[in-house]
């Protein structure tokens, strides 16, 4: 599988890269990125961009840190702009230190291409207003932030937040996916459609 995987962060957030033969694209990046860097240097990989699921603080403290060393543009969701001034996306909420500012570019609507890999990006809305997965469909896998995750679901408690909304999108972006399609979560486990379609006890059969 194409996907190097790294909780950073105090909330130990999945920071993912995704690489090809010759390039690779970091989702999320939940906490200081020396990790990822090392990785790609190893692996003699230049990154070509940096994408964001969602605009919560836990996903982007090591944003700015990795575009510096990297020299990268950043694609957030456009959705989500409105948490962009709030402690939802800074920091300083309960505690948490606070996010490094950090300049983005809006995701495409619908498809894009990152590092030679197509891309759709799904709206996911829910935990946030504006949360995106990124399937990329010839690597048969998606990041879904903290939209779906092994046997659960994203928090709707936060500014913005939707039960109805999440599992919506749930249904009708995720679940129609192909069913080998590998989920890579914002925190926990990788799982597969087919098996959170049938055994997430929240939104699964196993939840009717």
């Amino acid at each position: 599988m194409p996907v190097a995987a790294f909780p950073l962060g105090p909330l130990e957030t999945n920071s993912y890269i995704l690489h090809n033969e010759s390039q690779a694209v970091a989702v999320d990046v939940g906490g200081q990125p020396e990790g990822m860097i090392a990785w790609l240097a190893e692996h003699r990989l230049p990154l070509a961009a940096i994408c964001l699921t969602h605009l919560h603080f836990d996903h982007l403290y090591g944003v700015a840190a990795l575009a510096a060393a990297t020299k990268q543009p950043v694609h957030a969701p456009a959705g989500d702009g409105a948490l962009a001034e709030t402690e939802s996306a800074r920091g300083g909420i309960w505690g948490f230190p606070l996010v490094d500012p950090f300049e983005s570019l809006p995701l495409p609507d619908g498809r894009g291409s990152f590092g030679g890999m197509d891309c759709e990006i799904l709206e996911t809305p829910g935990h946030t207003p504006g949360g995106v997965s990124l399937y990329f469909p010839e690597q048969k896998l998606v990041f879904t932030g903290d939209t779906l995750f092994y046997r659960s679901i994203g928090r709707t408690d936060f500014p913005g937040g939707d039960h109805a909304t999440l599992l919506r999108s749930i249904h009708e972006k995720l679940f129609t996916l192909p069913t080998e399609t590998k989920v890579f979560p914002g925190h926990g486990p990788a799982t597969t459609i087919g098996d959170e379609r049938v055994n997430n006890p929240f939104c699964g059969d196993y939840a009717q």
